[in-house]
């Protein structure tokens, strides 16, 4: 079971700590404010009030040993700043922080810091893409403007086979799975399956319902078509 420490909880940390509770991962939640700490006593392994940038606070709840330290500080840079040099001096496995701004995230990543992320950032293009494409369901970040989508068919794929579309050559994506929704007829009635396939024939016709998988440059993604 992974050891993941949060050290943070204001509403991203805690909501973090919660699902990573409800996944089963042996969560060790951290913040300054004991208020913050008693709000989520009761829903994760442990929950404690300490001084992040206090190496021997962070040592006394064995945080030197997680897999996972999450630093999920909000205002308070310099704290987040020096919990960091201290989890990259305990050696810690993997360090996730979270950044408020890019010059922020470029600081962390100098001191060591494996992964950076900047929620509200995120949440923003997320947001934005859904918007400007409403059949987009979802898109994961595979690297510096390159992703992966979940795309309902657009009318122009309807009915044309991956042959002719051509997504490769004519798009510069390529297409990693479909998902196709089946209605089947049991004795409670209707139920509707959803099948994922990853092996493809060129000759496989797309259908209304069905749900593309596509990986590309944001640039090629953004180009696909948009009603």
């Amino acid at each position: 079971m992974h050891r993941i420490a949060v050290i943070g909880l204001g509403r991203f940390g805690t909501a973090l700590a919660r699902q990573l509770s409800v996944s089963g991962a042996q969560v060790i939640a951290i913040d300054a404010e004991q208020q913050s700490v008693e709000e989520i006593k009761d829903q994760v392994p442990v929950a404690v009030r300490l001084d992040s940038t206090d190496n021997l606070a962070l040592k006394s709840q064995s945080i030197d040993s997680v897999d996972v330290a999450v630093v999920a500080i909000g205002e308070n840079f310099e704290a987040a700043l020096l919990t960091t040099v201290i989890l990259t001096k305990f050696g810690v496995p993997k360090i996730i922080c979270r950044a408020q701004s890019v010059f922020h995230a470029e600081i962390f990543k100098q001191i060591g810091a494996h992964q950076v992320i900047q929620p509200e950032l995120q949440s923003g293009e997320h947001l934005g893409r859904q918007l400007a494409n409403p059949r987009i369901d979802d898109f994961i970040k595979l690297g510096e403007d390159f992703s992966l989508i979940e795309l309902h068919a657009p009318k122009q794929f309807q009915g044309k086979s991956l042959a002719t579309l051509r997504l490769r050559q004519d798009y510069g994506v390529n297409l990693v799975a479909l998902m196709r929704k089946k209605i089947e007829v049991t004795e409670e009635g209707e139920v509707t399956r959803t099948k994922i396939m990853a092996v493809l024939d060129a000759e496989e016709v797309i259908c209304d319902q069905d749900v593309l998988m596509l990986v590309g440059s944001d640039d090629a993604l953004a180009k696909l078509p948009q009603e």
